[in-house]
């Protein structure tokens, strides 16, 4: 399918449209015009004009004072994206730079980037035909730009650096000759259009927003059944609650429970206690508060999405050239601290049901299993589950309170908005495990409650579980337990549970 790039509003399902390997990208005419417009003004600007203009026609950073001759401005930009590609570390995985190819192209698309047609035109060839430039996670300060992650991306487009074609690594030379493409001759401006922005930290937080919606609905989920094993009460999740507290999520979350507990007669008949622990009754109020902090960072990322963040930025039409600030990662470094810790939490919530079902408490098996002393039964993978919230809560340090001067003092406060968004990927695929992992506990208990039986919904959900991770009755290695238990939350479509 086709996705024609255009000045129309970059939404989260366009993001999610990306990651479709059948997705292909097109430049709109609107797009290709504006782009030669800025172009074409740039290169009537620095023939007629012997004004400085920062890293167009001057050095970079605290070399701003260095004249750089007109015969050498193509040069410039060259050393440019040569010499800032000093990234370390992982590399970025490939999804995540597919979504880095999409929004650098897009930024550039409004035509105050200075780049030329072909520039733009050679990365949706690389998108298209799925030739992704080797990125390494380390090295951006998330204030200039994402300078090192952006260098990477940018030096195949120059036949330098390396990149992936169908997951084999190659040199972009060879990528290039490949697909009968020839590397772009780089004008003005065109490297710094390329390193200045904020596509890095944006593709980090962007798929993790992305996942952040998929594994809210999944905690909810997994946490009725939860709550279900351990014979809770429906009543913390009346309407009437949370209409005298209405928060968005709160009364969302409340809503979700109701509708998957309907026609459970687990969760309708006579209980023994008067009340459950917080992480069953709070489940509206944590959850729902997770799922507001999600909304709020959606909303940052979607105004960044849309946004031009490369500088000097060019207004062919006003007739300047500004050099500003645009590339400042703080309006996202906060908020994807923040994210961290609202999915940090609904693990830290997730683990604590672990924990109550593993007790020996409301008539349960001590560790969910038949034979506790001879059987260790679901002892351990608790453990493991705590060790990941630790750890995620080690994740949550802010990164966006931190500061370090570069560039001999030039760049004198940073965002850390790029180590906010690598720390929040990690919190993402913890928060994976740790609702594998109560998911497996979840439905273990179940077993114990047989005959009874919980919603249509929920039982169709522990039947599919139960094709991939069957009911354990005596010790056995939970390891492939735990990998497969999260293969399926990968995998299964939980839209036929739940909206």
């Amino acid at each position: 399918m086709n996705h024609v790039i255009s000045s129309n509003q970059v939404t989260f399902e366009t993001l999610k449209l990306m990651l479709d390997p059948t997705t292909k990208l097109v430049l709109s005419d609107e797009s290709k015009a504006k782009i030669k417009e800025c172009r074409d003004y740039l290169d009537k600007k620095m023939e007629s004009s012997d004004a400085a203009f920062y890293g167009i026609n001057t050095g970079f950073g605290s070399l701003y004072n260095k004249s750089i001759s007109k015969q050498d401005l193509g040069q410039l930009q060259v050393n440019l994206v040569m010499s800032h590609a000093c990234g370390t570390g992982e590399e970025v995985p490939s999804d995540i730079v597919k979504l880095m190819l999409f929004l650098k192209i897009q930024g550039m698309s409004y035509g105050n980037s200075g780049v030329q047609v072909e520039t733009v035109q050679l990365m949706i060839e690389f998108f298209n035909n799925d030739i992704l430039p080797v990125v390494y996670d380390q090295g951006s300060l998330g204030a200039s730009g994402d300078l090192a992650p952006l260098a990477h991306l940018s030096l195949p487009l120059i036949g330098l650096g390396e990149v992936r074609v169908k997951g084999e690594k190659m040199g972009a030379s060879d990528a290039l000759k490949k697909f009968n493409l020839k590397p772009v001759v780089l004008k003005s401006k065109e490297g710094l259009a390329l390193l200045n922005g904020t596509q890095f930290m944006s593709s980090f937080g962007s798929w993790s927003i992305l996942q952040a919606k998929r594994l809210e609905r999944i905690a909810d989920i997994v946490g009725a059944i939860s709550l279900e094993g351990f014979d809770g009460r429906i009543e913390p999740f009346h309407h009437l609650i949370h209409d005298i507290r209405p928060h968005s999520g709160q009364i969302n979350t409340a809503s979700r429970y109701r509708e998957l507990l309907d026609g459970s007669e687990m969760i309708s008949r006579t209980k023994q206690h008067v009340q459950d622990p917080y992480a069953f009754r709070c489940i509206p109020q944590v959850h729902g508060a997770s799922k507001d902090t999600i909304d709020y960072v959606a909303s940052v990322f979607t105004t960044e999405v849309n946004s031009v963040t490369d500088n000097p930025t060019v207004f062919p039409q006003e007739d300047l050239i500004i050099s500003a600030g645009n590339f400042h990662g703080q309006p996202l470094a906060l908020p994807l601290d923040f994210l961290a810790i609202a999915l940090a939490e609904l693990g830290n919530i997730s683990e604590r049901r672990t924990y109550q079902l593993i007790s020996g408490l409301r008539g349960l098996p001590a560790f969910l299993v038949a034979n506790p002393g001879l059987d260790s039964g679901f002892m351990i993978p608790q453990y493991t589950a705590a060790s990941i919230v630790s750890q995620n809560k080690q994740l949550c340090t802010p990164a966006s309170i931190d500061s370090i001067v570069s560039s001999n003092g030039q760049e004198d406060h940073v965002s850390m908005g790029a180590n906010a968004a690598t720390k929040l990927f990690r919190v993402v695929m913890n928060l994976e495990k740790i609702l594998a992992i109560e998911l497996m506990n979840a439905s273990q208990a179940m077993e114990f409650r047989r005959p009874a039986k919980s919603s249509s919904k929920l039982e169709q959900l522990i039947t599919d579980y139960r094709k991939v991770v069957p009911f354990v009755d005596k010790d056995r290695v939970l390891f492939t337990d735990i990998k497969n238990s999260i293969e399926f939350l990968r995998t299964y479509n939980f839209e036929t549970i739940i909206d």
